[in-house]
């Protein structure tokens, strides 16, 4: 209270008139948030950009000074795209790899590092070592072994191609299993032996609710991970009915005479389901940060 007397009475005269002091922090908090506005519209440049070369001709494109403002052709090079490829048949081939790919990693993940974080078997700083050591590699030295092994099971051309060998990764159980370890105090789970629960029932009733936060992270990034792989699935889908949407859409550019406008517009397209993921998860993602901040 005394402290809040002696603000009030230097912040305001006896009139209750703000002082030039308070209208200089009140200055600064403004140009504070200056270069996040700044760094914002700077990220989001390159997707206004595809609205305006998706929404203009191809011509527009080579004009000097470029156009900077959404033209009127969007539904034209839409409809370019649709009887190009087969657009929805490959947006429903991504939308079951990304979804099951999503899915596994968060049950597999988190349930592999609920036991990293919580539970002591035999080598296992050895085995977290290794997920680390795996974690290191770059993915494409395993590209080669993983094809030979889809060669060799018959599974080249299927969509179980794309979705068995990205069902978990170390990445996943890394993160899960630092967020557990912090997130839920130890005494919760003894308290749970006690009362006869077993590892399942721990996972579900104790650990889930918990680790929704970092659960919508991970289902952000793997979904949003799963539904841009190019190289993999160019690799073993040898199917044009098997495509995924990304492979699908590089042929708009196999031609020399690239209708740049009609890649952009199927870039638009295929970025609006990401979109409607991202906001669906990071309200959840904000709001269980929050509740997670006021406990």
């Amino acid at each position: 209270m005394v402290a809040q007397n002696t603000l009030t009475s230097r912040g305001r005269d006896t009139g209750g008139t703000p002082t030039r002091r308070n209208k200089g922090v009140r200055s600064s908090a403004k140009w504070a948030h200056l270069p996040l506005v700044l760094t914002t519209l700077l990220l989001l440049f390159p997707f206004y950009w595809t609205v305006v070369m998706a929404t203009n001709t191809n011509a527009d494109y080579y004009l000097t000074p470029p156009k900077v403002v959404p033209g009127t052709h969007l539904l034209e090079n839409v409809s370019s795209v649709l009887t190009s490829i087969n657009f929805f048949g490959s947006m429903a081939n991504t939308a079951i790899v990304a979804v099951s790919v999503t899915v596994l990693v968060l049950f597999l993940d988190s349930m592999a590092a609920f036991a990293f974080a919580k539970y002591d078997f035999p080598a296992k700083k050895f085995l977290f070592g290794l997920m680390l050591a795996f974690f290191m590699v770059p993915a494409q030295l395993s590209t080669v072994p993983q094809y030979i092994t889809m060669i060799h099971i018959g599974w080249v051309g299927t969509l179980q191609a794309l979705i068995v060998p990205a069902a978990a990764n170390a990445f996943g159980i890394f993160w899960m299993r630092q967020y557990i370890s912090t997130a839920i105090p130890d005494e919760i789970l003894d308290a749970a032996v006690v009362d006869g629960c077993g590892f399942f029932r721990q996972y579900v009733l104790i650990v889930l609710p918990v680790i929704r936060p970092g659960l919508a992270f991970l289902g952000i990034y793997t979904f949003v991970a799963a539904w841009n792989d190019y190289v993999w699935p160019l690799i073993v889908l040898i199917n044009p009915d098997m495509l995924t949407l990304q492979v699908a859409l590089s042929q708009l550019n196999a031609t020399r005479n690239t209708d740049y406008a009609v890649v952009m517009a199927g870039a638009l397209l295929a970025i609006v389901p990401l979109i409607v993921v991202f906001l669906a998860f990071s309200r959840q993602f904000v709001a269980d940060s929050v509740k997670g901040a006021v406990r």
